[in-house]
């Protein structure tokens, strides 16, 4: 079976919901394991009032049994605490207890005109609820489970922060290890580098008190990788084609790259790609990971590099210049409570992303029903990549 999951509910609904199917039978789950990711998610110098709000945890409804999973859909609510103060009318399931006013107002850089053009909508509250980053916490509840998944096999996934607007750090390394990123939550801005963590908070400030909005890069990495999870053959099944998707698949990202990325370009092919070497001890290493763990579409051992920018968010407590749907006049479009930066926070939900591709992709390679199957199968190629 493909390991999948859907997400589903509005922003301002009774809940958001994230139903994963394919996962092996036997996979021990722990409430952390779904609702530490989900608290990592709303961290952030620069988030607005909705993260004062909402106090997200996992309730499972379907799929686990005395901890562990059964084989079937798994199936998780997130309840949205602020559902009762919509319920009766914007957000009411049913008939509203009276008039409801359309909104009309479009934000540039949202889904709302888009939206609203495709749905043949008057009205952008449908698009816009959907649309919102809202469901990202659906993902993260998904992207939990693989996270739990790949570490049974050594697989360690962690994010920081590069850069928020204009402000960026001073030198990026190459050579993080695992061990570098205790206690990047503990930081505003979920940056290792502390000085550079300083001007972005301050950045934040700046922009905030003059009523916009910042974006900005991240970078994802993946430590003890199992290679050969992906594929040569097609390029649907190109695992860095599968991770681009995934990740432009999140609110707001609009730029990908993979290891040394759109640095590529500029260099000679002699220093663009990483040499094999052997050893007894090590194997098949590599001293270098300009192609940040991928090549041919498929993973070969070194930490997976993902990096992506944000763009600044377009909710913007100083609205820009929109046109009314309804009158085809010039307004300001449409405000409503947002974040200032929500760079830290989407990093989370790239990680998620990032674990679910791996996720799928090591169902693929290794097959099972039950999670005892796949550990055999795990070790079997263990043991074969050793001789």
């Amino acid at each position: 079976m493909v390991l999948t999951y859907r997400t589903a509910g509005e922003s301002h609904g009774p809940a958001l919901f994230a139903v994963v199917e394919g996962l092996p039978a036997g996979l021990l789950l722990t409430p952390d394991d779904i609702d530490a990711d989900l608290a990592r998610r709303q961290l952030g110098y620069g988030r607005g009032g909705r993260m004062k709000i909402e106090k997200d945890r996992v309730q499972v409804k379907s799929g686990l049994r005395h901890g562990r999973t059964i084989g079937s859909p798994l199936t998780m609510e997130i309840p949205n605490l602020d559902w009762p103060n919509w319920a009766e009318d914007r957000m009411a399931v049913w008939e509203p207890k009276g008039d409801v006013e359309p909104i009309t107002l479009p934000r540039p850089g949202h889904a709302d005109l888009a939206g609203m053009l495709k749905y043949d909508s008057g009205d952008l509250r449908p698009i816009l609820e959907r649309a919102s980053a809202r469901e990202t916490a659906a993902r993260v509840a998904a992207g939990g489970v693989a996270k739990a998944l790949l570490r049974r096999y050594g697989t360690s996934i962690r994010s920081h922060v590069i850069r928020i607007g204009p402000e960026v750090v001073a030198h990026e390394r190459a050579d993080l290890e695992l061990s570098d990123f205790e206690g990047v939550d503990d930081g505003p801005v979920r940056c290792l580098d502390p000085d550079a963590a300083q001007r972005m908070v301050a950045a934040i400030k700046a922009h905030g008190q003059d009523h916009d909005t910042l974006g900005g890069v991240f970078e994802v990495r993946a430590f003890d990788v199992l290679p050969g999870l992906g594929s040569h053959q097609s390029g649907d099944l190109r695992l860095d084609g599968r991770l681009g998707q995934a990740l432009l698949g999140i609110q707001a990202i609009k730029g990908v790259e993979m290891g040394a990325g759109f640095e590529l370009g500029r260099l000679p092919g002699s220093q663009a790609h990483d040499e094999i070497f052997h050893s007894e001890e090590r194997g098949y290493h590599r001293r270098t990971n300009r192609s940040g763990g991928l090549e041919g579409g498929m993973t070969h051992g070194m930490p997976l590099v993902v990096r992506a920018v944000m763009k600044p968010i377009s909710t913007l407590p100083r609205p820009l210049a929109s046109v009314d749907v309804a009158t085809k006049q010039p307004r300001k479009a449409f405000k409503e409570r947002s974040d200032i930066c929500a760079v830290p926070a989407a990093a989370v939900v790239a990680e998620a992303a990032v674990a679910f591709v791996l996720a799928q992709a090591l169902v693929e390679k290794f097959g099972g029903d039950s999670i005892d199957q796949l550990d055999a199968a795990v070790e079997r190629f263990r043991s074969h990549m050793e001789q």
